[in-house]
């Protein structure tokens, strides 16, 4: 299952937020987000915008660690009646500034970093999935069509079953506790391209593994598909679902990101 490169990813977080800028060109941004909503799309790209700095803020910073706080972008219910013409040029600023400070740094350097893992590695793949979901987000509530390259969807799925998952086993171990058990094993296979995940639930914390291995329910649809699936932003319904589709449901309602 192939993945990303760094100089990739550095380049994705701009395209991603060109685009999503340029579905914000006469739009009504007031709308509300039926996937955020406590938020309109102004503040949808706010919190992305936000989002963007914070990592920027980090990495030229060399903050040693993430500090655990409510930032900025968490905070947006105050920002009402934007315009695209003041809100897409700022989105781009944010995300050219953040490509560039990664840019400029070793991938592996130790600031920033997330549960022992270097900073510029994880925040220029965290970024760009950011921008990936809630470009999503944006142009669902706004009625446009979503399009997303295979390579970058593989990477996306590739980061949910190794951030978003561990991080909920972490955070919230009353919600996903229930999921782990003997015989609880998850096979997402996309039908479109290289990837396959294997989520190992038997132990005591989730263990992933790439490729082609008998499960318990396996998800099977094209791999966009599987992103907008496990991330809730489609049901599982019109994809294919094989054995324990309660497991299946249990794994996306209560890993959450």
């Amino acid at each position: 299952m192939s993945l990303l490169s760094y100089e990739r990813r550095c380049a994705e977080i701009v395209h991603q937020a060109s685009l999503l800028a340029a579905a914000l060109e006469g739009a009504d941004l007031g709308v509300q987000v039926p996937s955020c909503p406590d938020w309109t799309v102004n503040q949808l790209v706010r919190h992305v915008g936000y989002a963007l700095r914070w990592a920027d803020e980090m990495i030229r910073t060399r903050t040693p660690e993430i500090p655990f706080d409510r930032n900025k972008a968490m905070d947006v219910s105050g920002y009402a009646g934007e315009q695209a013409s003041d809100l897409a040029p700022w989105l781009l600023e944010s995300a050219t500034s953040l490509s560039a400070a990664l840019s400029e740094v070793d991938p592996d350097l130790m600031i920033a970093s997330l549960g022992g893992h270097p900073g510029p590695q994880v925040w220029s793949r965290r970024m760009t999935h950011e921008l990936v979901l809630h470009r999503w987000d944006a142009v669902t509530a706004l009625g446009l069509p979503f399009e997303l390259n295979p390579e970058v969807a593989r990477d996306t799925l590739a980061e949910w079953a190794g951030l978003a998952l561990p991080l909920a086993f972490y955070r919230t171990p009353e919600q996903t506790a229930p999921l782990l058990g003997p015989g609880h094993t998850v096979h997402l296979h996309a039908t479109d391209a290289d990837a396959e995940l294997l989520i190992d639930l038997t132990g005591t914390a989730p263990v992933v593994r790439h490729g082609h291995e008998k499960a318990a329910v396996a998800l099977r649809g094209p791999v966009v598909e599987l992103v907008l699936a496990v991330y809730r932003r489609r049901p599982v319904e019109g994809l294919e679902v094989f054995g324990d589709a309660d497991l299946l449901a249990e794994l996306v309602e209560r890993v959450r990101f």
